[in-house]
């Protein structure tokens, strides 16, 4: 992810224009974008700066269809031929706005007079990107305002009056005096406060209050860190790169906790060589430390079969597969969707990985899962990715209370299958990015006490790296943005009786 500007260094930040002061209905004059430079066969040029547009592009996709920001922003870089610092304040407009989504909404009905709900799509993503300007950077406020009226202009014509009004209002307050006017107070409803004042769904801040054993100042700190951009990981795969080397080779800095983690100061990173060749992958630092976890733990016996039960897109894979390379092992990588064991085979070519399309919880039904057969055995398994949302920011406001049931199932089943794939004596891993007590404890007790397999807690604690602060009481591990620096990894390690 290219490094985000706050737009001050951009040289189309303060650019003149605006609109009328005319109709707040927002609702009307669409049109067709371009439509007669696409007529005349021209290339569509937006009346605003590409760098504002191509954001625009970024958050309308990913709310009109759905879209992965981390997927569609780089596309639309590249499409609209956006390096630098262009590049970096379209970055910073994209996410910054699709993290604060739900409280620019909650301004935005404000100031409007009416639900968002009820603005035209195409003017509401606008307006969202007009709002961050003004509460969440330096760009001088009537640039925002005129800049965002421009970008009315091009998306929805009919418009421009009442995105000038409703910015104009906007523009009145800052952040901090939104949040006193909007938000419910602290004192009386805390959890509704943070959600507001953090831009993250009540459900969530409740759970992350659960998880922190209701501490909100420890659930205040992990909101802010939520919103903060995440550094870029690297990590060297043992045997193919050297951190240290491979730190100095990209202008980095060798990781605080695990072995093999580079944090990258910034750049985009697929264009490194030592990524193009296979030496090293993108990949969170908790990622990295929970694998290393389970390569790393005592075992006794033989050391040769490794399983990866839910391996797509093959980041966990990439580097057990190089650690059972220098041990002489191999690791079988089963992914249930095509597309990602594709993505699985690519991420491990030239390790000593076996790729399977198959669904993890047939192990004991399907030749190629023999039970009893392996020693070590991760379970990665699908969840909300709550963990994880500084570097998904939209999914905070995809993600319902009410995927929580398939999920959890889905989870147990998986464990379960896990603890029968294992050899008497052998480990599984249980980790999901997830920290919400539901699929984490929960779902490892109940699983392990459900199989009728006998299985025994190990104690995660010692097997990450020395030092690590607040790992908790045991036997599993919880790790956090705002405490390690890490997406949110849950750990549990189980021995099979």
């Amino acid at each position: 992810m290219s490094t985000p500007s706050d737009g001050s260094h951009n040289p189309r930040s303060d650019r003149p224009g605006g609109g009328q002061r005319g109709d707040r209905s927002g609702g009307a004059g669409r049109g067709e974008r371009g439509g007669a430079d696409r007529r005349a066969g021209r290339p569509f040029r937006p009346a605003v700066d590409l760098p504002r547009y191509a954001a625009y592009q970024a958050v309308e996709a990913v709310h009109r269809d759905d879209a992965y920001g981390n997927l569609a922003l780089p596309a639309i870089l590249r499409e609209q031929g956006l390096t630098g610092r262009d590049a970096a304040f379209a970055t910073e407009l994209t996410y910054g706005t699709l993290r604060h989504t739900g409280t620019l909404d909650a301004i935005l009905t404000d100031a409007a007079g009416r639900d968002v709900a009820r603005i035209d799509p195409p003017v509401r993503d606008a307006l969202r990107l007009g709002a961050y300007q003004l509460l969440h950077t330096r760009v001088p406020a009537h640039a925002a305002v005129s800049s965002t009226v421009d970008l009315v202009r091009t998306v929805g014509p009919g418009a421009t009056g009442f995105a000038n009004a409703v910015l104009r209002e906007v523009a009145g307050r800052d952040a901090d005096a939104w949040v006193a006017k909007l938000a419910p107070p602290m004192e009386t409803d805390p959890i509704g406060h943070l959600a507001l004042a953090y831009s993250h769904p009540q459900w969530i801040v409740r759970a992350f209050a659960e998880a922190l054993g209701g501490d909100l100042g420890e659930v205040t700190r992990l909101l802010i860190e939520d919103n903060e951009r995440p550094p870029v990981h690297l990590c060297a795969r043992p045997g193919l790169a050297d951190p240290v080397e491979l730190a100095e080779a990209v202008g980095g800095a060798p990781g605080a906790f695990s072995p093999y983690a580079v944090y990258l100061a910034g750049g985009a990173p697929g264009d490194l060589p030592a990524l193009a060749e296979g030496r090293a992958h993108v990949q969170d630092e908790g990622s990295q430390l929970v694998a290393h976890a389970l390569a790393t733990a005592p075992l006794d016996g033989p050391d040769g079969r490794w399983l990866d039960l839910c391996a797509g897109p093959g980041g966990k894979s990439g580097l057990l597969g190089a650690l059972a390379a220098q041990r002489g092992g191999r690791l079988t990588a089963v992914e249930v969707s095509e597309h990602r064991a594709r993505l699985v085979a690519q991420a491990t070519q030239g390790l000593p990985v076996t790729v399977l399309h198959t669904d993890g919880r047939t192990v004991g039904a399907d030749p190629k899962l023999p039970a009893e057969h392996f020693d070590r055995v991760l379970v990665d398994a699908p969840c909300t990715g709550l963990g994880s949302l500084r570097r998904r920011p939209e999914s905070r406001w995809r993600r319902q209370p009410s995927d929580l049931p398939q999920l959890t199932r889905l989870q147990r089943e998986l464990l379960a299958a896990a603890l029968r794939a294992v050899r008497p004596g052998g480990l599984v891993a249980y980790v999901t990015c997830s920290p919400h007590v539901v699929e984490t404890h929960v779902t490892v007790t109940e699983a392990a006490r459900r199989s009728a397999v006998p299985a025994d807690f190990v104690d995660a604690r010692p097997l990450l790296p020395p030092g690590m602060p607040g790992l908790g009481d045991g036997p599993t591990v919880q790790l956090w943005p705002h405490r390690h620096g890490t997406d949110a990894m849950f750990l549990a390690v189980l021995r099979r009786g």
